[in-house]
């Protein structure tokens, strides 16, 4: 029986995630991120609570498993919340 936390396999490269797809980013310390696009060979992501993009490598980015798209999402939310933008 799988772990119910366990890391998500990795991102196949040749698959471009559609725009505003939660990924996490292994190669810059586990960050989450949505799917902007590609930049190059790499692909551009953006932190769910605002800020600039940047660029990850397509096999170092994987699905975030379901601590980390609730986290991301708390996040997001928290950030409306100072903004002042609610929904």
């Amino acid at each position: 029986m799988a772990a119910q936390n366990s890391t998500p396999d990795r991102q196949d490269p040749t698959h471009i995630p559609a725009l505003g797809t939660l990924m996490v980013d292994t190669g810059h310390g586990n960050r989450a991120g949505e799917f902007r696009g590609l930049a190059g060979p790499y692909w551009s992501l953006r932190p769910v609570i605002g800020g600039p993009e940047w660029e990850a490598a397509p096999e170092q980015v994987r699905p975030p498993t379901p601590a980390e798209r609730l986290t991301a999402e708390n996040a997001r939310i928290n950030a409306r919340s100072r903004r002042g933008t609610g929904w």
